[in-house]
This record gives C-alpha cells, sequence and structure tokens, in this order.
C-alpha cells in the first residue's frame, strides 16, 4: 500500500467568529475521534496533517495542500461547511471522508457529497478506507459497526494532536478522554440511547493519566463519556491510584442517578470541578434523576436539594433541560424550571430546544410518521437555533412566548447575580457570568424575539414553520450564505436541502426488503 498525504479535519466551529466564549472555549470543544483516526492513519504509516478548525484561524489559510485523503469530522450544524470542503478537495483530486454525528445521524444525504461516510468505527473500519482510497459515485459508500470500540490510542499516542489543539487554547486546556463509550439509559432523543454501554480499560486510562503528569502539571481532563462514572468505584480507585488528589482536575457529563452524595465526597477528594448532569424534563427521563416515581413538583424538590448538595462538593454544575417534549403543556413545565432557578441558583442551566437529528433516535420515526419534522437546513440544528419539530401541546409563537421568558428570567441581572454569589470558586463565577451575557444567554434572548417577531408578522415565515410550505425564508439563506463566506462558492448544489423524511423512507424500505427475503412474517 503506498504512503498517503492525509488530511484530518475536525470541525469545532460552523464559521468564523472571534466572540470571548470561542477564544476560550472552542479548542477545548475539539472531539476526540478525529485525534484518534489520525493517529491510526500515522499507525499506517501515512503523513497526516491535523486541523481543528475553532472559527478563530482563516480556514483557507490552514486547510491542507496536495493530500489524497481528508477525513472531516461534523457536527450537523457544521454539516454545510463540511459539504463544502469535501467538494474543494474532490476538485483537487482527493478522495472524501466525513465522520462524527452528522454521518451517523443523516448518512443518506451525505453520501451524496462524500466518498466515504463513517458511523460507529473500529481501526478495521479505517484500514478499510486507507487500502481503498478510491473516488466513489454517483455515491459515497456508508460504513457502519453495531458498537463503538473499545481499544482506542492512548493519550501518549495521539499527544500530538492533542498539543496542536491546545496550542489554540488562550486560558483553559482540557485534555479529552473517555472511560466509557455508548450510554445505560433509553432516552428516547438520544443519539447513544440504543448504544451498546462498554466500559474502557482502567489500565489504559491509569497510563493516560500517569502520561499527563509529564506534559502538566495540574492536567485538566474532560471526559467525553456520555455518563461518566456508570462503574463508579472502579472509576475512582484507578484515579486515585495514579497521584495524590490535587494532581488532577476533572470535569465530566454524568446522571443524577451517580451523584449521591457519598460519591460526590469521593469526586470531591479526586478533584472534580465540574459536572454536567442531564434533568432533561420535569415529567420524563426519571431514571436517570432516581425519580421516576415522583410527580413533576416532588421531581423538582427533589432535583433542587441533589443539585445544591452537589455544589457543596463541585464548584461548578450545569443542569440541562429540553423544551418542547411532547410530555410537556401549559405554563407548568416552564413555570418549573423558573422556581428551579431559583431554588439552586449555584446551578447554570443549559436549554436545548427539542430536535429530531435524522437517524439519531428511533424516536425520530415516530415524529416523522406524524409528519412533524421540518426541513430545516442543517447549519441551524444546533439545539437552539432551530426547533425542526412542530410542538404536539403548544402552538409556535406561544412556544417562542414561554421559551422567551424563561430565558430572561434565567439570565436576567437578579439570577445572574445569584449564581455570581451563590458561588466562592473565581472561575465558575466567571465562566457564568460570560455564558450568561454572550451568545448563550442574552444572544439566543435577541435571537428568539427575532424569529417571535417574524412569525407574528412575516406570514410566509409562519408558513415555514407550520410546514404548508419548504420555501426557506430567505431570513435563514441569508445567515447561511454570511457565515460560509467564501465557502459558499464550493457548497455542491442542492445541498441547501434534505428530505427531512429519509429515516422513515429508509426504514420502510428495509421492512419490505425483510418481507420479501422472508425474514418477518
Amino acid at each position: 500500500m503506498r504512503k498517503l498525504k492525509i488530511g484530518i479535519i475536525d470541525l469545532v466551529s460552523k464559521a468564523p467568529t472571534n466572540t470571548l466564549w470561542a477564544r476560550i472555549m472552542h479548542a477545548n470543544l475539539a472531539s476526540i475521534m478525529p485525534q484518534i483516526v489520525a493517529t491510526w492513519c500515522e499507525q499506517e504509516g501515512h503523513s497526516v496533517t491535523f486541523i481543528c478548525y475553532t472559527g478563530l484561524e482563516n480556514l483557507h489559510d490552514e486547510v491542507p495542500k496536495d493530500v489524497d485523503l481528508v477525513f472531516i469530522c461534523s457536527f450537523t450544524q457544521a454539516a454545510f461547511l463540511a459539504y463544502a470542503l469535501s467538494n474543494y478537495f474532490r476538485s483537487k483530486g482527493a478522495v472524501t471522508v466525513l465522520g462524527g454525528p452528522h454521518a451517523r445521524c443523516y448518512p443518506d444525504d451525505a453520501v451524496k457529497y462524500f466518498d466515504y461516510v463513517l458511523g460507529l468505527s473500529h481501526q478495521s473500519t479505517i484500514k478499510e478506507v486507507l487500502n481503498d482510497c478510491t473516488p466513489q459515485g454517483p455515491q459515497g459508500v456508508h460504513l457502519n459497526a453495531h458498537r463503538q470500540p473499545v481499544d482506542f490510542p492512548t493519550v501518549a499516542e495521539r499527544w500530538k494532536f492533542i498539543e496542536q489543539t491546545h496550542k489554540k487554547a488562550y486560558f483553559l486546556k482540557f485534555v479529552p478522554m473517555m472511560g466509557s463509550v455508548g450510554c445505560p439509559y433509553t432516552c428516547s432523543f438520544c443519539i447513544d440511547a440504543t448504544v451498546p454501554y462498554q466500559q474502557l480499560s482502567f489500565d489504559v486510562m491509569k497510563e493516560d493519566l500517569k502520561f499527563l503528569l509529564t506534559k502538566y502539571k495540574n492536567p485538566m481532563v474532560a471526559w467525553q463519556d456520555p455518563n461518566f462514572g456508570i462503574r463508579f468505584k472502579e472509576n475512582m480507585e484507578a484515579i486515585a491510584s495514579v497521584a495524590p488528589p490535587d494532581r488532577f482536575r476533572f470535569l465530566a457529563e454524568s446522571s443524577l442517578s451517580i451523584l449521591t452524595e457519598d460519591h460526590l465526597k469521593i469526586m470531591q477528594q479526586n478533584n472534580f470541578i465540574a459536572l454536567l448532569p442531564g434533568i432533561e424534563s420535569w415529567y420524563d427521563m426519571g431514571n436517570k434523576s432516581r425519580a421516576a416515581h415522583l410527580g413533576a413538583k416532588e421531581k423538582l424538590e427533589q432535583v433542587s436539594e441533589q443539585v445544591n448538595m452537589i455544589q457543596r462538593y463541585v464548584p461548578y454544575i450545569q443542569t440541562n433541560f429540553v423544551l418542547g417534549l411532547d410530555c410537556d403543556s401549559g405554563d407548568e413545565p416552564f413555570e418549573l424550571t423558573k422556581h428551579f432557578v431559583d431554588k439552586s441558583p449555584g446551578a447554570f442551566p443549559g436549554y436545548s430546544l427539542l430536535t429530531s437529528f435524522g437517524e439519531a433516535a428511533p424516536l425520530n420515526l415516530e415524529y416523522q410518521r406524524e409528519g412533524r419534522v421540518l426541513p430545516f437546513p442543517f447549519h441551524f440544528l444546533n439545539n437552539h437555533l432551530a426547533m425542526n419539530l412542530k410542538p404536539k401541546n403548544y402552538e409556535w409563537i406561544d412556544f417562542y412566548d414561554k421559551v422567551i421568558d424563561l430565558t430572561e428570567y434565567t439570565f436576567s441581572r437578579r439570577a445572574i447575580y445569584r449564581r455570581f454569589m451563590a458561588s466562592s470558586h473565581f472561575t465558575t463565577r466567571w465562566m457564568n457570568v460570560m455564558r450568561a451575557i454572550s451568545s448563550e444567554g442574552h444572544g439566543r434572548i435577541r435571537f428568539y424575539k427575532k424569529l417571535r417577531k417574524k412569525l407574528v408578522e412575516d406570514q410566509s415565515f409562519r408558513k415555514y414553520f407550520e410546514g404548508e410550505t419548504e420555501q426557506l425564508p430567505r431570513f435563514y439563506s441569508d445567515i447561511i450564505h454570511k457565515d460560509l463566506g467564501i465557502w459558499g462558492q464550493w457548497l455542491p448544489k442542492g445541498a441547501l436541502e434534505h428530505e427531512q423524511n429519509a429515516y422513515l423512507h429508509k426504514s420502510a424500505r428495509q421492512t419490505k426488503a425483510k418481507i420479501k427475503a422472508g425474514k418477518l412474517a
């Protein structure tokens, strides 16, 4: 096999940006899988150029030149930039590969614009691409394993790519690691709900942590597991065996069911400084918070008490909610969340609008059967710029009124001040203030108000939201063209549109094929 020149691009950002949040945090949002693929490619003897695009760079100057093969990792919101880059590299004779969440959620759309589209991938998957490495057409090849691998390269093996990304991090420098893959929970809207949970090697974890001590005095590790610490005792023992607790700082996303006071005492001893538990809903997903048997108000009381207890042991806590779930109706879910903001003032609430990401979850089939999925361009599918599902129990203007009211309440001067005073930790204080006054807080309020105004005043805009027309409002197309800039000229024809019910059609074809083959009664 000939030695290939390979480019690997991790799209953290979908467009140029120069915000304070981007300068501090975007490099720390780098995905772990591009680093792993880069390491695998080098282990096969190929030459690799690695880029983490944070939006602060001039992407045209950064993209690798004269490459044979390009891997691009993209979330759905950066899909148009990924498609444009693929078209650009294919025009130069390179073979292109898409990986990441968008490849998992929308493979049938992505194969129109890439030679290979990868779902869950093992080292053997990457070898298959490297060994073939030929242009595909008229559509690309979709490769997908049933579960993730458990034999990832070590931190030492991918260090050169971590270090390269850290040069773009001006203040905080997170090292991405994983202790497990898949998820033991079955939240109906989650991309990992059907992926088997697997614990990774504790011996490798310990070796990775030991290596980090040779690079940083106090390494900051961000666990990228969907739910860190399912095997809690073993994880904590592995961490504690490496070095004294004050040598590391850890951040993790974990479920409330794991965050008992006994566990939190151990996490405090091991210097966990930030936790991101999912509350999701006051009416559903109770297994993650040990509240499946409780009513909404009882769950609020229990969760608020637990969140306040967590903050006594861990300085930073973000609580995640999903707005617009089918179990929500009326004012109550929003009012309960406002009560939570009051009862747990130290927590930073993260709000996501319910979004159907293609094939991400089986529940999306039901949404598509009901005709509720809207063809919003990928560019806006990031859980807050657009909700591509017509709410089951709300009219659009009423829904945005409630979202705006809740967001304004959460990021009012009073709430920001109370959040500031609820913590004595310096970094926690300025992080919460920065997030509240940036695009995540005040920026979203301004955007939601623009949408609400358009829904009232622009009939064609309202018809798009109601599914009565698929003509994209100029409001959205102007944003796309502005964000893509010079890369807009490379966006393939037809890429702005996608079939929002592709998963349903695909499922129907597969069912018919199984019936024809006699595999179904």
